[in-house]
């Protein structure tokens, strides 16, 4: 494109004609004709170039029209020209400018008026100002910054674009723009965002009375009952409608009314032209693109009517219609401005297409930016439909992510407005514990029906769907931890700490503006908020629960007593309760097991634990099955209630009594191993005069030997890599806590890791059972070489007996024995070596149960998901003694072995 400089003068001309008259170069020909001879003449000689003068004749035009601001807004202009040094004839320019802002209609005696001359020679229409080919400057300028520029962008039309109706809130609007007015620059920071709209046309016409904008919709009735002229203009016979009587309906139209030439067809829902009426298509179509305004109201106000009266909403979504209300007030007031204007025009005379007049298409540029307003409304509406509380919030917050500007600072308008209820409630629910959620719209949702108990897990609750979309769901978490804490502090632990002292309360969100403060900055102010309130509630809470409640003695307690972790307790215990266990069942009496307890406690370091602890721990019989014994129902309870009893529920509690009876029953198989050894050890002497036994014997000691190393490695797996690890993950977790509920998780996961590793899931219930069998069967072997001990002692006292009789009645001179007493003492012996053999079978049998149960059991190991488990089977048969035996442990054990090995 050629630069101005390379231009000939006629072209820049032709082009300047051009741009005032909207005309092509073809049509502009006689204007530009003319502007040649005006150029070429001799009037502006007569006039003092004299720049200083020009400027300020144009200034008190300016303060004449009571236009302050674009004076002054002139003055720094002007400044900024006559540093720059852009401009070489800066007084031409002015002087054309003073001259093109003259209005041509009113006479004027000055010599080098080149608006009248222009005018003179020129068409009527010719005078007015196209800037409807481009949009106006000011549609670029944020809300400060249009003030002083709007007027200045467009000349003399006298009004600006819609771009001042976009809203951030209130804006104040100077009065000395209003005619008739006085300036008042103290007071036009009060003024409603409407009256901003009043510069944007023309008022130095305009009288006071009529500039009066309404706070509400303006009742303006339809054309037909309209009390001034309509001014029709018919070219010939052709009937066609003049353009100030569409201009005058499509007023009507952006209310949602009918006009006399537009209507709203219900078929089609859309404002139709009367096919009828004779119309020039390029009006109709502007019509067409205008009625648009009115079908968005329309749409925006059948939503609002319906849901203001709609308590079920709740109030956020009386929030949201509300900031739709403020947002078509706004919008009214433009549509009072525009009516006034219109007003004018008919009390005035003033014609069609003149420089000032209203026409379609400035109302096409003028609410360019009302219409995109009113498009997202519209669009608000339909995406929110169905929608309410927190979900109605995360709808319009999801609007509010565009690239636009002014689209995003409504949509972050209304959402201040519509958040404001939801942060009400948040502040009200972490800083005082209370939830009046009556139309159910905030996150936290809670059950009356709930009981103290069980307030901390089932009363309160979230509501995901209801979580705005700018809250994270971690926030949320921490939000429902804070209001929990406060009310489980208040209604079951019975704290009577007012919660300004656990937290200081912050100023609620009473405003919008303050909502919208507090919105702009999630991740700073908001999230600062909600980590104070939740670290001094938690800390708090924690610290009533461990001073006043004793949480973390209860759970050492629980270690302690029920996983069997106060070794010289346990043993104790055992050592006195087996008179009692070995007996049946239905033979048992609780007060007798709960006196032999006190006696356990007392004997042993338990007795100086906690007074409040010990009075927890008791007995429990469980359920008696036919040929149970006492050693199958016992068991240890410890009573939990109150505040501990959130951390200590019964689905807690149920796990360590499962846990207890695993423990318990792998520490009687320990117990009865050590009373087998004592069994072999204390016989082993006095059966040596028995020679006969030495295999039953040997027997009985390899396997007791085998059953002791089985025992001894699960007592190892259970105590140190199970209950141990498990116990030190634990403790370490909640030393950590933030709050109750990282206990609570931490506490679950300990009892769930012990339920899995000790083999009492589901998962592992074959392994359990084959456990159960090796246990059973070591209950079986102490039973059977009980009875050979028995019978072999038996035997012995009767051979002592004998040989005693025979050294007394050698001692007394008589015969030892007589034949009789040889034959039956002889006849017993064989009797009793003819048994040997059946015991020796009966350990043989009991031997391949036991190794085939443990072999099986090895398998079952080697095929466990657990790591842990398949190490346990490698140590287990660490000299592959069972691995000879079974052909499916030698590739896996092999294998094992191999990863072991490797990794080390």
């Amino acid at each position: 494109m050629a630069t101005l400089d390379q231009k000939s003068p006629n072209v820049l001309l032709q082009s300047l004609c051009c741009r005032i008259t909207g005309k092509s170069e073809a049509e502009v020909a006689h204007q530009f004709q003319y502007a040649v001879r005006v150029i070429g003449s001799n009037y502006a000689p007569t006039i003092e170039r004299d720049e200083f003068l020009v400027s300020e004749k144009i200034k008190k035009e300016m303060l004449r029209q009571r236009r302050e601001a674009d004076a002054a807004l002139f003055s720094e202009l002007h400044r900024k020209l006559q540093t720059q040094g852009i401009l070489k004839h800066r007084w031409s320019v002015l002087y054309l400018l003073l001259s093109l802002s003259e209005d041509p209609r009113k006479p004027s005696g000055r010599v080098g008026n080149y608006g009248a001359l222009f005018a003179q020679a020129l068409p009527r229409d010719a005078h007015s100002t196209p800037f409807y080919c481009t949009r106006p400057q000011s549609l670029a300028l944020g809300y400060g910054e249009r003030s002083g520029a709007l007027t200045a962008s467009i000349g003399t039309s006298g009004i600006s674009s819609m771009g001042v109706y976009t809203l951030n809130g209130p804006t104040p609007t100077p009065q000395s723009l209003l005619a008739g007015q006085p300036p008042q620059s103290a007071a036009a920071a009060s003024q409603p965002l409407g009256s901003r709209l009043a510069w944007t046309l023309p008022m130095s016409s305009t009288p006071s009375s009529a500039l009066t904008l309404p706070t509400m919709r303006p009742a303006l009735g339809p054309p037909a009952l309209s009390t001034r002229v309509v001014r029709t203009r018919r070219d010939g016979d052709t009937g066609e409608v003049s353009e100030a009587a569409l201009v005058r309906d499509i007023l009507y139209v952006f209310q949602g009314i009918d006009g006399k030439f537009i209507k709203l067809s219900a078929q089609e829902n859309c404002y139709k032209i009367d096919s009828k009426v004779v119309l020039h298509k390029s009006l109709r179509d502007t019509c067409s693109r205008l009625a648009e305004l009115g079908w968005l109201h329309n749409k925006v106000m059948k939503f609002t009517d319906a849901r203001s009266v709609d308590r079920a909403f709740g109030l956020v979504g009386q929030s949201f219609c509300a900031a739709l209300h403020q947002e078509l007030k706004e919008y009214y007031r433009l549509l009072s401005v525009l009516h006034s204007q219109l007003q004018v025009e008919d009390e005035q005379g003033v014609i069609v297409c003149t420089e000032n007049s209203l026409t379609l298409r400035r109302l096409l540029v003028w609410m360019y930016d009302p219409r995109v307003r009113l498009k997202t409304l519209a669009a608000l509406v339909d995406y929110c439909q169905g929608r309410k509380g927190g979900e109605l919030a995360s709808a319009v917050h999801a609007y509010g992510k565009t690239g636009d500007p002014q689209m995003r600072a409504l949509v972050q308008h209304i959402l201040s407005l519509v958040s404001n209820p939801i942060l009400n409630f948040l502040y009200r629910w972490i800083y005082d514990g209370e939830l009046e959620d009556t139309y159910h719209e905030f996150f936290v949702a809670s059950d009356p029906n709930v009981k103290a108990d069980r307030l901390w897990h089932d009363k309160y609750s979230l509501r995901k769907c209801m979580i705005p979309s700018f809250i994270t769901m971690d926030q949320a978490r921490k939000v429902l931890l804070i209001g929990k804490s406060i009310n489980f502090l208040h209604q079951v632990c019975h704290d009577r700490t007012p919660p300004g002292k656990i937290t200081a309360a912050s100023q609620s969100a009473d405003t919008t503006k303050d909502a919208a403060e507090l919105l702009s900055d999630l991740e700073g102010a908001f999230q600062e908020k909600i980590d104070a309130a939740y670290f001094d509630t938690s800390k708090y809470l924690l610290d009533v629960l461990n001073r006043n409640y004793l949480l973390l003695e209860h759970l050492q307690a629980m270690r302690r007593y029920l996983l069997l972790g106060q070794g010289d307790f346990i043993r104790h215990l055992m050592d006195l309760l087996k008179p009692e266990l070995v007996r049946p069942a239905t033979t048992l009496y609780q007060h007798n097991l709960t006196g032999i307890l006190e006696t356990a406690v007392r004997a042993t370091n338990a007795q100086f634990d906690n007074a409040e602890i010990l009075k927890r721990l008791d007995v429990r019989l469980l359920e008696v099955s036919s040929g149970d014994t006492g050693w199958d129902v016992f068991s240890l309870d410890y009573h939990v209630e109150g505040p501990i009893a959130t951390v200590f529920t019964r689905d807690c509690m149920g796990h360590y009594l499962r846990v207890f009876n695993f423990l318990w029953r792998a520490k009687r198989m320990e117990y009865t191993l050590t009373d087998i050894w004592k069994g072999q050890m204390c016989n082993a002497k006095l059966l040596k005069t028995m020679p006969e036994l030495s295999g039953a014997l040997h027997q009985c000691h390899i396997l007791a030997s085998e059953m002791v190393h089985f025992i001894h490695q699960m007592q190892y797996y259970i105590t140190f890599e199970v209950l141990e690890c498990c116990w030190d993950e634990l403790w370490n977790k909640v030393q950590q806590a933030q709050d109750l509920d990282h206990i609570i998780a931490a506490h679950e996961v300990f009892l769930d890791s012990i339920i899995s590793r000790c083999l009492l899931d589901n998962n592992s219930r074959s392994l359990l059972n084959q456990l159960r069998s090796i246990f059973d069967q070591i209950i079986e072997f102490q039973r059977v070489q009980d009875s050979l001990y028995r019978s072999a002692l038996e035997e012995l006292t009767l051979r002592l007996q004998y040989e005693e009789r025979k050294k007394q009645r050698e001692a007394e001179g008589q015969w030892g024995v007589t034949a009789e007493q040889e034959a039956e003492e002889k006849q017993r012996i064989q009797e009793f070596q003819d048994t040997i053999p059946k015991m020796r079978s009966q350990f043989r049998i009991l031997t391949d149960c036991y190794q085939g149960s443990v072999q099986q059991f090895l398998v079952l190991l080697m095929t466990s998901t657990d790591e842990s488990l398949r190490f346990l089977s490698f140590r287990l048969d660490f000299n592959e003694h069972y691995r000879a035996r079974e052909p499916r442990l030698r590739a896996s054990l092999g294998t094992n072995r191999g990863r072991r090995l490797s990794n080390i």
